[in-house]
C-alpha cells in the first residue's frame, strides 16, 4: 500500500492538520500534539509547559476535575498527556463507540481550562514532589543533569519538570499567556487510528477544533549551536554507581538521523543481545543495565550511552565501552553483521506498530515534523539502503573521543 492508501489527513481552514489510519479495531486511538514543549519557556518560566500538561486536567468552563477525568473513564477508556523538550502531547483511548465524547473532551480542556487557584496550588505541590522523585533516583537524575551540561544556558537544557523554586511561583496568568503564545492552530496536529472513515474524524475535528486561532509565527526557538565536551565526576552517597557518555547529533531534518538510530540500535537498543548489553553484562558481568539512546530535535540532537554498575567495575565498564565505540570507528561492519542490524530494528519496528496507540503517537509527531507519515514499508526500504560505509563515517563523527562527554556519579 502507499502513504496516501493507508493515511487520510486534511488541514482545517485555521491550519489545524488532522492524520488518521483506519483500523478494524474497536477500540481507537486520538492524540493532540502541540509543537511546544519546556525548550519554549523563558529562564523564569521553567517547568511551565510541564505544569499546563497537569493542570489541563483540572476544570473547564463546564466540566469540575472530577468530570474531566471521569468522562472517558466511566465508560472504560484512558486519557493522559505527557510533556518533551519540544512537544505536549494528550492521548485516549477508548472503545470506538464513544469517538465523539473523546473529540469533544479534549477541546474542552484544550481551549476551555480554567486553572482553579485551588487546584493550581495541589498541582504545584504533586509537581515539586514529581521534581523530587527524580533527584532521588540517581538513574533519572544523571540524564538531567547530563542534559543540563551539554546544552548549557540553551533552553534545551532545561529540565521538563522545572525547577522548584519556578514551579512553585508559576500563576494562573503565566499558564494563559504561555498557551496564548504556544497553542496556536498552525502548531497543533490531531492525530486518531480508527474505525471510522475519515470524513467522520475530519467533521469532528471541524465541529471541536475549529475554533482554535491561528497565528502563523515563528516558534522563536533559538538553534543550538555551542557545544562544547565536558568530563565531570560527582560524588554521591549512593550504592550504585552511574555514567553517562554522549555528543550533540543531529537534528529531525537531516537524513542522517537514520543511520544513526541504526547505528544505535545496533549499538545499545533494547536487545539483549546489542553490542554493549552482550560485551559489558553478558560476557564480563559488569552491570545489570547499559543502554545507548538517540533523540532529535529539531535543530539539533542528542546521542548518549547510560551505565549504571558497582563502583569497582566502573572504570574496567568504561573502558569497554570506549573499546566498542573505537571499533565502530575503525572497522566497517561485516556483510552479515549489517544484515542482521537491519533485520532486527526492522523487527521491532514492527512489532513497535502492533500497538495502534504507538503508531497514533508516532505518525502525529511525524506529521508534525515532516508533514507526512512514512509506512513501514518505505522505512523498512530507507533502512535497507544503508550501508557499512554509511555507518563508518557516522561512527567517527558521533563517536569522536575528542568530542565525547562524560558524567558519573560515584559512590562514596
Amino acid at each position: 500500500m502507499t502513504e496516501k492508501e493507508i493515511y487520510s489527513h486534511c488541514s482545517l481552514s485555521n491550519g489545524i492538520r488532522v492524520i488518521h489510519r483506519h483500523t478494524s479495531s474497536d477500540v481507537a486511538h486520538l492524540g493532540i500534539i502541540i509543537n511546544a514543549g519546556s525548550r519554549d519557556e523563558k529562564p523564569a518560566e521553567q517547568g511551565l509547559a510541564h505544569l499546563i500538561e497537569h493542570m489541563i486536567f483540572k476544570g473547564t468552563a463546564k466540566r469540575k476535575a472530577y468530570h474531566v477525568l471521569s468522562c472517558l473513564e466511566n465508560v472504560g477508556g484512558e486519557m493522559n498527556a505527557f510533556t518533551t523538550k519540544e512537544d505536549t502531547c494528550l492521548h485516549a483511548s477508548f472503545v470506538k463507540t464513544h469517538f465523539e465524547r473523546a473529540f469533544e473532551l479534549m477541546s474542552d480542556v484544550l481551549f476551555n481550562s480554567t486553572f482553579p487557584v485551588n487546584e493550581l496550588k495541589k498541582e504545584k505541590e504533586v509537581v515539586v514532589d514529581e521534581i523530587n522523585s527524580y533527584r532521588d533516583n540517581p538513574s533519572d537524575e544523571i540524564f538531567d543533569l547530563f542534559e543540563e551540561k551539554t546544552f548549557g544556558n540553551h533552553p534545551l537544557g532545561h529540565r521538563i519538570t522545572g525547577t522548584k523554586e519556578i514551579v512553585i511561583k508559576i500563576n494562573k496568568t503565566n499558564i494563559k499567556l504561555f498557551m496564548q503564545q504556544h497553542y496556536s492552530a498552525d502548531r497543533i496536529v490531531i492525530a486518531a487510528v480508527s474505525n471510522h472513515d475519515f470524513n467522520k474524524v475530519k467533521s469532528l475535528a471541524e465541529k471541536y477544533f475549529s475554533g482554535a486561532i491561528r497565528k502563523n509565527g515563528s516558534s522563536g526557538r533559538k538553534r543550538f549551536t555551542q557545544y562544547k565536551p565536558f568530563s565531570k565526576k560527582i560524588s554521591m552517597d549512593i550504592f550504585q554507581a552511574h555514567a553517562m557518555i554522549g555528543n550533540a547529533a543531529y537534528d529531525q531534518k537531516d537524513k542522517r538521523r537514520i543511520d544513526l538510530m541504526l547505528l544505535n540500535n545496533y549499538l545499545g537498543g533494547p536487545a539483549m543481545n546489542a553490542k554493549l548489553s552482550m560485551e559489558v553484562r553478558e560476557k564480563h558481568g559488569y552491570c545489570y543495565n547499559i543502554e545507548s539512546n538517540y533523540v532529535p530535535f529539531s535543530d539539533s540532537g542528542l546521542f548518549t550511552i547510560y551505565l549504571g554498575t558497582d563502583n569497582i567495575y566502573m572504570d574496567k565498564a568504561m573502558a569497554l565501552i570506549f573499546k566498542e565505540l573505537k571499533k565502530l570507528r575503525d572497522l566497517k561492519l561485516g556483510t552479515l553483521q549489517l544484515k542482521r542490524a537491519k533485520q532486527q530494528w526492522i523487527g521491532q519496528i514492527a512489532i513497535a506498530y502492533e500497538s495502534n496507540l504507538h503508531e497514533m503517537l508516532s505518525m502525529g509527531k511525524s506529521f508534525m515534523v515532516y508533514n507526512k507519515v512514512d509506512t513501514v514499508t518505505t522505512i523498512n526500504q530507507k533502512i535497507e539502503k544503508i550501508t557499512a560505509d554509511d555507518l563508518l563515517a557516522i561512527a567517527n563523527e558521533v563517536f569522536d573521543p575528542d568530542q565525547l562527554s562524560v558524567l558519573v556519579f560515584q559512590s562514596k
